[in-house]
Parts: structure tokens; sequence; C-alpha cells
């Protein structure tokens, strides 16, 4: 994500993602309640938000936790409240500091404790068995790597024209990024049985598809877009077509069926609730000049959904092709957006939300 707060930072660009967690409050403040009776209502109680990223967005998750669990030790007549350990992760080169810069204000109003932990959800991050509660928005779309043998090897450099997967990609492409997600998804789940309280429970929401084919709809059309705007600059002899070619989004989004099986597969949690929903990116504009008088009211819904595309994937592509070209890329982006939206005005982001507790596993 794009660090600090101007006017192409993730801070000021992430309306959708607050859209996004807004529908998933009440089944997170569901989960969170589930946890706190599972464990029998702990004394301490640890919670977890895993991809925090920073900006407005960051901690409200926390904060809902916490009106929850005060909320049902209210009804339950529990006194002291329980103490409340907050951890916040998210890859090292996130935008900690303005994060923790937030901890002051925020704790005047919430009572806990916070700290931050830095590193791949991928991997384990926490002790055995503390967690009572985990959430994750937004983020386990976004894989760990691009699929091996896209970088290296004798298909390095096929997906020719494209940085993801397109109607024009080989088969193979599509094979190699769902088997990639199958593999981390699963990683990701291990991790967090170990760390995961017995009947404790996780909300996870990630980007999602809802048919089989991904070349045809939503988030893989705007990745495409992306694309030919890449081209449009190699025409131009701006950009390389071998950098085009040997460059993948290392981003995978699942059908309904793909992330049910995948915890079904790996046993340690049951499924509570899981659920698509869209949120529309006109909805997200209209939100964002509502709520931030920095935002231009004439900015279009093309113009803001290029910002907050290039807010979350910038360092991707300055890493690969340069920062000097920035600018040029995500301005002809927008313009093509513009011709997308004239098309489809009503285009929005499909979600999935999957709320699951630990269970125990019998032994074979």
């Amino acid at each position: 994500m794009n660090v600090g707060n101007d006017d192409m930072s993730y801070s000021k660009n992430s309306t959708i993602q607050s859209l996004i967690q807004s529908v998933t409050k009440s089944e997170r403040e569901r989960a969170v309640i589930e946890a706190f009776k599972n464990t029998s209502c702990p004394k301490n109680m640890s919670i977890a938000d895993l991809g925090c990223s920073s900006g407005p967005n960051a901690l409200l998750v926390v904060s809902d936790a916490i009106d929850a669990v005060e909320l049902v030790c209210k009804e339950l007549n529990q006194k002291p409240l329980p103490e409340i350990h907050v951890m916040l992760n998210d890859l090292p080169r996130n935008d900690f500091n303005t994060l923790i810069r937030s901890f002051e204000d925020f704790k005047m109003n919430h009572s806990c404790f916070i700290s931050v932990a830095p590193g791949s959800f991928y991997g384990r991050l926490f002790p055995s068995q503390t967690l009572h509660f985990v959430h994750s928005s937004m983020c386990l779309h976004w894989l760990s790597q691009v699929p091996a043998e896209l970088q290296n090897g004798t298909k390095l450099g096929l997906n020719k024209g494209n940085i993801y997967i397109s109607k024009t990609s080989p088969p193979f492409v599509l094979e190699a990024f769902t088997k990639q997600f199958e593999r981390d998804f699963s990683q990701f789940l291990k991790c967090r049985a170990e760390e995961v309280i017995h009947g404790g429970c996780m909300v996870l929401t990630l980007v999602a598809r809802k048919g089989e084919d991904p070349s045809v709809e939503g988030i893989y059309l705007q990745w495409e877009l992306l694309a030919q705007a890449l081209m449009d600059m190699a025409s131009q002899g701006i950009v390389e077509m071998e950098k085009i070619d040997s460059f993948n989004l290392p981003l995978y989004t699942p059908t309904l069926e793909e992330v049910k099986n995948a915890i079904r597969r790996e046993g340690s949690f049951a499924i509570k609730s899981i659920q698509m929903f869209d949120v529309g990116w006109c909805e997200a504009r209209d939100q964002a000049c509502e709520h931030d008088d920095k935002v231009e009211e004439n900015a279009t819904t093309a113009q803001r959904m290029s910002q907050s595309m290039r807010a979350c994937s910038e360092s991707l592509f300055v890493s690969h092709f340069g920062a000097e070209l920035m600018d040029e890329l995500f301005e002809r982006y927008s313009n093509f957006m513009e011709g997308y939206f004239s098309k489809y005005p009503d285009v929005a982001l499909t979600n999935i939300c999957a709320s699951v507790q630990r269970i125990d596993v019998p032994e074979i």
C-alpha cells in the first residue's frame, strides 16, 4: 500500500475498504461475542487484525470488537471487563509509524493494550493457543508470491501482454494461480489453527469472483485495463514489451466453493457462515465525497477507482517498471476506466465473508 497521507496514499483512497467493513460489521460483532462466550469469558482477551494497513480503517475493526466485548459483558453482568490485547499485523513495509501515532487518541476512548506484529500472515505470527478472535479484510486475495513457474523456467514470459489472468492467457496460467492460492490459503489456515484458542473465531473477507471463468468479470477486467495502459505505452516505446511480459500480479480472487473447500480440507475450523456480496465503486465515490472535504466533488468514479487501485498496487509496479512511469501509467489507466464505466456504470467489487470457529480435530 502507498504510505503517508498524500493524495495517492492508501490512507486517502481506502473508501471501498471502509464500505466493505460496514457490510461485515454485524458478522464481526457476532463472532467476537461468540468467541468470548466459547472461551469461558476470559479475563484477558487477544484480538488480531491481519493485514491492518494504516489510515482511517485500521482501528475501526478494533473499535467495533472492543464495543462488542463491552456489550456482552454488560449483558452477562460480568465485572470487571476483560483486559483486551490488540495485535495489528501487516508486512514490514507497512506504514506502521502513521498507525502507531494514532494509538494515543484511540486509547483515550478505548481501554486496551495495542502492539504491532510485522510479518507475513502466511507464516506463524503469535504463540500457540493465544488468540480469541482474528480478523482479516481485503488481504487474502493477495498471494505470497507470483507462482514460481511464471517467474522462471520454460514458462517465464509466456503470459504475453498480460499482467494477470486474461482471455488470452494460456490455460496453465489459471492453473498456476489456482494452485498458488490453494497453497497459500491452506498455509494461512494451518498457522492460525496453531494460534487460535479452541472455540475462538475468525472473520475473513477477501475479493472474489462469481463464475468459474476469471477472465470475464469484475476485478479481472479492471486489471486488464491496466495491462492495456502498459501496452499502450509499449506501442510508443515508453515501456519495453519484455518488461510487461515478465510481470504478473501476485493476486487471485477465488470462488465461494474454492474458499469453502479449502477451509473444509484443512479441517481445523468449522464454517459458521459464508456469503458473497457486492460493493459498488459509485457508492464508494459518493461516500468519499461526503466524508472528505478534500475530495473533489467533480472527480468521476473512474478517477476515484484509478486512485484506489494505484494506492493498493503502485509499489508492485514501481519495483518492476520504475517510479518515473507511474503518473503516466495511471493517467492512461484512468482514461481507459472512463470508457469502461460509460458501458458498465454499475460495476461492483465482489467479496466473500467467511466466519469460522476453531474446533477440535480428531486424532487419527
